[in-house]
């Protein structure tokens, strides 16, 4: 198949940037031919273009490589066990509201997900679960923008989520900006969160969880203990939290469709994990209040 002379454009382009010695440059170009489903492969008096595998497949979590973020400053990343479905809508609404890069770590087939990949959506394979907190932190070492957004494939866009986000976050006031979140309730020594609407918070939940990754892999990221993600969330918070990091809640266009990690998951495995999670929290962090944000 032979490449578009849009494409032969950009190798071109390309080419002269590695003469001038102009990698930067280089490096993008490479990145918009890869975008447009293409690998440039440098051969002696020139180059050669070749169609591009859509998406990488990999067996661990440790092997995936640099997803590519392209110019967006942000990528909203999203972990996909099955309801591709569901997840495709979910894609289409964050196209249409907000700027961004969008990430998907599948498990198993990604199914009709693969017809939503363009230049600024990428996908990579897993063909066994390895969890929810090792795919989240692989998503968190791979993606190549400042910032990142943990969101479940549940939560929907209803206007520009991003834009907002993004602006607090690079006040650098907050290394972590969510839409739902809350307080640890110490009068029922540290088993529940309460809500208490927008301002900081001592957790943040991953239904639409913003971060600076940087500041994320610092913390050392998720647990990777963490199979299940529920709590896992508020694990990351506390840790965050301990690491003199501040967290924002923020009232944002998202809404929630019908949450399959949840209702749709056995519930023996669901409340076991949950537990799991939880144990570990109290285990490290109940009783050390001088981590938390300001009571309200």
């Amino acid at each position: 198949m032979s490449a578009p002379d849009s494409v032969h454009d950009l190798a071109k382009a390309r080419l002269a940037a590695r003469a001038e010695k102009n990698f930067a440059l280089s490096d993008q170009l490479r990145d918009e031919i890869a975008a447009l489903g293409y690998e440039v492969v440098d051969v002696a008096g020139g180059y050669e273009l070749r169609p591009k595998k859509r998406f990488p497949t990999y067996e661990s979590t440790r092997d995936i490589r640099q997803i590519n973020s392209g110019k967006f400053e942000i990528t909203v990343a999203m972990i996909i066990n099955g309801f591709q479905e569901d997840a495709v809508e979910t894609i289409k609404t964050i196209k249409e509201h907000s700027q961004c890069a969008i990430a998907i770590l599948v498990i198993g087939d990604p199914g009709v997900l693969v017809n939503e990949l363009d230049s600024r959506t990428s996908l990579v394979q897993l063909t066994e679960d390895f969890g929810w907190g090792e795919s989240a932190n692989a998503l968190l070492r791979n993606v190549t923008s400042e910032f990142i957004v943990i969101m479940d494939p549940s939560t929907r866009f209803t206007g520009d989520a991003i834009t907002p986000v993004l602006a607090e976050l690079k006040k650098r006031e907050f290394v972590a900006v969510g839409w739902r979140g809350g307080l640890i309730n110490l009068e029922d020594d540290w088993r529940s969160v309460e809500e208490k609407g927008a301002g900081e918070v001592d957790v943040l939940f991953s239904y639409f969880l913003a971060i600076h990754r940087e500041d994320a892999l610092t913390a050392r990221g998720f647990s990777n203990r963490a199979l299940y993600y529920r709590n896992a969330d508020i694990e990351f918070s506390l840790n965050l939290r301990h690491s003199n990091a501040r967290l924002l809640q923020m009232d944002l266009p998202l809404e929630q469709d019908r949450h399959h990690g949840y209702h749709d998951t056995d519930p023996e495995y669901r409340d076991a994990q949950s537990k799991k999670n939880y144990d570990r929290i109290l285990e490290r962090f109940r009783g050390k209040t001088a981590i938390l944000s300001p009571r309200r």
